[in-house]
């Protein structure tokens, strides 16, 4: 597995070491626990990922890039230190090792994914999950280094996606709402085997959710997700030939736990800071384009 794994802020000794070494592998489970326990809720010396050193409660969060990793970090910078957390984050690069490190213990909560792919990698893996705060939606768009409006895709005209179920439906359902597909609308995770109507005979590639910006150069079009077009330095706005609708969208990014460790209270904790007014009014501020928006 191809991934870059950075971190943002280490747990002391040993854990830090076998915690970078665990996720280089792809999450190969480690046991550390925390040596001091919390009050109530489960306790934190009962949950993988976090740590306690007197008065101060570490949680390792992984999350993807800008603008995931970035908002954790303010997190971490302005609110953690009042309400007792320290942040240890984690950077990933793919869309499986966050999921897979979270079940394995190495990581106490992620920061990433949507509903539907939650409940994609839950059937497909037997993951237990539960999320615990809606944080902000990330427009998904059809961008194009050829062409500057969707009726110069032509006949025939190669459209990249991103390769895992949930986000493929997603891409198809956005081509859809551009007008260039129609799709089954009984299946409920559609693959490009659900186009019914295809005026332009387009042709489907999927790619690694990373690698779609990069492969938008040999295509005529590509769908993608939020975070990796601001991490190619799109400007969802100004650039995309479409993007999502960001009102009532269901594409929500989410703080994601273990279902076992939802009532504990330092991931409560940062759960509501997630959810705070200042942290709402920085979102606002920062993403002025609109591309990143608070879902609460």
């Amino acid at each position: 597995m191809s991934l870059t794994i950075s971190r943002r802020s280490a747990v002391a000794g040993g854990l830090a070491a076998a915690l970078a070494a665990t996720l280089a592998a792809c999450g190969k489970g480690s046991d550390s626990s925390s040596t001091s326990s919390a009050a109530s809720g489960s306790s934190d010396s009962a949950v993988k990922g976090i740590t306690v050193d007197g008065d101060v409660t570490t949680i390792t969060v992984g999350a993807t890039p800008n603008p995931h990793v970035e908002m954790l970090q303010w997190i971490q910078d302005n609110l953690a230190a009042d309400a007792g957390l320290k942040l240890d984050i984690v950077e990933i690069t793919d869309y499986q090792t966050p999921n897979s490190s979270l079940a394995d213990g190495s990581l106490a909560a992620n920061f990433y994914q949507t509903p539907n792919f939650l409940k994609q990698q839950e059937e497909e893996k037997g993951y237990d999950f539960e999320a615990i705060a809606d944080v902000h939606i990330e427009p998904m768009g059809i961008y194009s280094a050829k062409y500057a409006s969707l009726s110069e895709i032509p006949e025939g005209g190669q459209i990249v996606l991103n390769n895992d179920p949930a986000n493929t439906a997603r891409g198809l359902k956005l081509l859809e709402q551009a007008g260039l597909i129609k799709l089954d609308g009984s299946v409920e995770l559609a693959s490009d085997l659900d186009v019914t109507d295809n005026p332009k005979n387009l042709t489907f590639t999927t790619v690694d959710g990373a690698q779609v910006a990069r492969a938008m150069e040999d295509a005529d079009a590509a769908v993608i997700n939020g975070n990796y077009a601001l991490e190619a330095g799109l400007k969802p706005n100004e650039d995309a030939l479409e993007l999502e609708k960001a009102e009532g969208s269901p594409y929500v990014n989410q703080l994601v736990v273990r279902t076992e460790d939802k009532d504990n209270e330092a991931l409560k904790k940062l759960a509501n800071l997630m959810s705070d007014d200042a942290f709402r009014t920085w979102i606002k501020e920062k993403w002025t384009d609109g591309s990143v928006l608070p879902a609460f």
